[in-house]
């Protein structure tokens, strides 16, 4: 490992001379790049310089203690100061290893959520309006930016299925693990005698990637448009601003009628039906490698339950951790950084048996 982390200091230094060139400053697309680049190397030179300190002063200490002519209390100090030397550099090499597992390349970018009514109904689109302001909720917190993309709203409030995007720092990072099966265990309102309901509603992350990404033919694609509407007073078009795109070889579908535009419809319909394809190909692609772990937080499938929201016992159970929390109300209102942090900690601890670690 410390060759590995040798290497990586001498890149950084190497990225930062490069950031010094002017040359590198007036080209836009290499500056990005090696900043990108220098904020992942950035937390791992600092860790491994912190494990050299200590390994410094442990040597310091392990050469007084070497030596007859120092004093008693003189000796005891160098003793605290190997085992606290050593006690850092331990925790400092449990961090470099997880700082060192390959990066999801998809970490910092932006994500579109698409949020389904599933078994349930009535009950299954209301509880899809609660997980839509859930993180809607969280992203605030986060100080992200969300923007709806498309939503078939119903009368008594709750969404059939809803897109939107979520813009900030480690976005995706944080809500990687979201797309899935959720199950919500409830009383509805309409029942009288009280009886409790399970209804499901489906959750797809999706990262936002540019057009460079994915290439698109545009003769695959049968665009359609038509008028927009909602349910209730919401507003309704009389122009034909909404937009239907079709991917002909996938047959993949997006529907976008929530801006009054139809080119910024449009505009919309192709970062969803772009970020779609990317997930499949990615998903094509890591097939292989997800067979052979033997264990996951979770396939990312959009069949898989992954947690249940019970209302009557205040609790969420994360499935693939096996994680209980009774503190749905909270959770609910967008306090998810226990729940994410503990997904985020098992993929870790899972890529690092993976890595033999």
């Amino acid at each position: 490992m410390l060759d590995k982390l040798q290497s990586v200091a001498e890149r950084y230094d190497e990225v930062n001379r490069q950031l010094m060139d002017p040359g590198v400053v007036s080209d836009n697309k290499n500056y990005t790049a090696l900043m990108r680049e220098m904020k992942h190397l950035t937390p791992i030179v600092e860790k491994y310089n912190e494990y050299k300190s200590a390994q410094k002063a442990a040597e310091e200490a392990k050469e007084i203690l070497g030596e007859s002519s120092h004093e008693r209390e003189f000796k005891v100090m160098a003793e605290e100061e190997l085992s606290e030397s050593r006690a850092i550099m331990e925790r400092c090499a449990e961090e470099l290893k997880v700082l060192l597992l390959p990066q999801d390349p998809n970490d910092d970018k932006n994500v579109i959520i698409e949020i389904r009514g599933g078994a349930g109904g009535d009950e299954a689109a209301l509880f899809a309006a609660s997980l839509y302001r859930m993180y809607s909720m969280y992203a605030e917190t986060r100080r992200w930016k969300t923007d709806i993309y498309n939503a078939n709203a119903t009368e008594l409030g709750g969404y059939k299925e809803i897109a939107f995007s979520v813009n900030g720092e480690g976005a995706y990072s944080r809500l990687k693990f979201e797309s899935g099966v959720h199950r919500v265990q409830r009383v509805p309102e309409t029942e009288s005698q009280g009886r409790v309901h399970t209804s499901t509603v489906t959750v797809a992350v999706l990262p936002e990637v540019e057009d460079v990404e994915v290439d698109i033919d545009p003769g695959d694609l049968q665009i359609d448009t038509y008028r927009s509407g909602g349910a209730g007073g919401q507003h309704v078009n009389k122009t034909e601003s909404a937009i239907r795109i079709t991917h002909l070889p996938t047959g993949l579908v997006v529907e976008c009628q929530d801006e009054r535009s139809q080119h910024k419809n449009k505009d919309k319909a192709m970062k969803i039906l772009r970020s779609r394809l990317y997930e499949k190909m990615q998903a094509e692609q890591n097939a292989a490698i997800a067979s052979q772990r033997k264990l996951q937080v979770g396939t990312g499938d959009r069949s898989e339950r992954i947690r249940t929201y019970n209302y009557p016992q205040g609790r969420v159970s994360d499935h693939r951790i096996n994680l209980t929390l009774y503190r749905l109300d909270a959770i609910l209102d967008g306090d998810l950084d226990e729940l994410l942090d503990a997904l985020i900690t098992f993929d870790q601890a899972e890529k690092l048996q993976s890595a033999g670690a």
